[in-house]
C-alpha cells in the first residue's frame, strides 16, 4: 500500500474544500513547509478546487481536472467538504458525492483512524479520566464497499406511497483485502484485532464474520474477536481501553469512529488516512466543514496538522518529520494553548492562526 522509495521532492495535491478547510489547510501548510526544511526534502505543492468550492467554480463536486492531479500526486491532503447551503442539489452533485468518487477513483478502500489519548487533554473528555486514560486504538474501516456504493439504490412510488431503499452488499474478495489490513495492523501494534458486525441479522455480516474467521487462521500471532456493532457502541464509551484493532465494513466504520474521536474530547483533534493498494494516499481530518465557525479564526487546525503526520509517516515515508509535528501539538498543548473546542479552566484561548504559530514556534524551537 506504500513504498519504501524515499524521494527527496514530493508533488502533494492539496484540497482545502470549505467552510474551516482554508483555515486549517493554511496552518498545515506553513508547519509542513517548517518541517520538510528542517529534514532536507521538498514539498511542491498543486491547490485544487473539491466539494462546495469545485460545485461553485465548475458546477460538479469533483472536476475531472481534480482527481487527474490526485492521481499524479505522491499524496493528497484533504481539508473538509460540505455546507448546508448545498444541501438542496441533487444527491449527484453534493458535495459528499465528490468525496465518494475521490475515494473510488482512487481505489482507496482502507481508512485508518487512530484514537490516542493525549495527556494534556485527558480531561477535557466527556468520559471520566479513569475510562479513558491509556486508549491507544485505531479503527479500521472500509472505504469503498457496503450500504454507501452498494447497488441498486433509489426511490420509486407505487400505489401512494414512497419507498426508500439502498443495498448493503460485499464481495469475499472486498473482505478479506481490508481484512488483511487489520490483521496486519494488530501484528504492528499489540496483536488484537476485533471485527465488528451485525451477523446475528444481517446476511451480509455473516459473509464477513466468516471470511475473517477464515483469515484468522494465517494470523496466529493476533487475537482475533467478534462483536456487534451495537455492543461495540457501547463498549467504546464503556471500555474503550479493551481495543487495540476495531475492524468494520463502511457504514459501522463512519459511526463508530465518530464515537471513538469524543474519547479524545474533541473531533477537532483526530487524522485519518485512507489508502488503496497502489497510487496515492489520503489524508484529511475526520471533522466536517464547520460553516457556522468558518472564517471567523475559530477552527481547531490539529486534526489537519496530525494528517499531515500521518501524510509524511505513510504517504512520504518520512518517519522523523512526521513525529517532529506531532510533537509539536503534544508540546502546545501540554503548555495550554486551546482553541475554543478543548479550552478548559487555566488554559489559554486561541484562535486557528495563533494556534498555527505556537505550533510553528514549538516546532522551530
Amino acid at each position: 500500500m506504500t513504498s519504501s522509495y524515499r524521494s527527496s521532492s514530493y508533488r502533494i495535491t492539496l484540497l482545502p474544500g470549505d467552510g474551516i478547510g482554508p483555515e486549517i489547510t493554511a496552518v498545515a501548510r506553513q508547519l509542513l513547509d517548517a518541517v520538510s526544511r528542517r529534514h532536507g526534502f521538498e514539498l511542491v505543492y498543486d491547490e485544487q478546487p473539491m466539494g462546495g468550492a469545485a460545485i461553485d467554480a465548475t458546477g460538479e463536486p469533483l472536476p475531472a481536472s481534480t482527481l487527474e492531479a490526485c492521481r499524479g500526486a505522491d499524496a493528497v491532503l484533504l481539508a473538509a467538504i460540505g455546507s448546508p447551503q448545498y444541501d438542496s442539489l441533487p444527491r449527484e452533485q453534493r458535495p459528499e458525492t465528490g468525496l465518494l468518487a475521490l475515494r473510488a477513483g482512487l481505489g482507496l478502500f482502507a481508512n485508518l483512524r487512530p484514537v490516542k489519548i493525549i495527556p494534556a487533554l485527558i480531561d477535557a473528555s466527556s468520559l471520566k479520566r479513569q475510562v479513558i486514560e491509556g486508549v491507544d486504538l485505531l479503527v479500521v474501516r472500509e472505504l469503498t464497499g457496503g450500504v454507501y456504493f452498494g447497488t441498486p439504490k433509489g426511490r420509486v412510488e407505487a400505489n401512494g406511497r414512497v419507498r426508500g431503499f439502498n443495498t448493503m452488499a460485499y464481495f469475499d474478495d472486498e473482505i478479506d483485502r481490508i481484512a488483511k489490513v487489520g490483521f496486519e495492523l494488530a501484528l504492528q501494534r499489540g496483536g488484537r484485532l476485533c471485527s465488528v458486525d451485525k451477523a446475528n441479522v444481517l446476511d451480509v455480516s455473516q459473509l464477513w464474520r466468516d471470511r475473517v474467521t477464515a483469515m484468522g487462521a494465517d494470523y496466529p500471532g493476533v487475537e482475533l474477536s467478534h462483536m456487534y456493532v451495537d455492543n461495540a457502541a457501547m463498549q467504546l464509551v464503556r471500555n474503550p481501553r479493551q481495543f487495540d484493532v476495531l475492524l468494520t465494513s463502511n457504514l459501522f466504520g463512519d459511526i463508530l469512529s465518530d464515537e471513538a474521536a469524543m474519547l479524545s474530547g474533541s473531533i477537532g483533534m483526530l487524522p485519518s488516512a485512507s489508502l488503496g493498494e497502489s497510487g496515492p494516499g489520503l489524508f484529511e481530518p475526520i471533522h466536517g466543514s464547520a460553516p457556522d465557525i468558518a472564517g471567523q479564526d475559530k477552527a481547531n487546525p490539529m486534526a489537519m496538522v496530525l494528517s499531515a503526520a500521518m501524510m509524511l509517516r505513510i504517504g512520504l515515508q518520512r518517519e522523523a518529520a512526521a513525529a517532529d509535528l506531532e510533537a509539536a501539538v503534544d508540546q502546545v498543548l501540554a503548555a495550554g494553548y486551546r482553541t475554543g473546542d478543548l479550552m478548559a479552566e487555566g488554559c489559554t484561548p486561541l484562535g486557528c492562526r495563533a494556534m498555527g504559530d505556537q505550533l510553528l514556534a514549538a516546532l522551530e524551537g
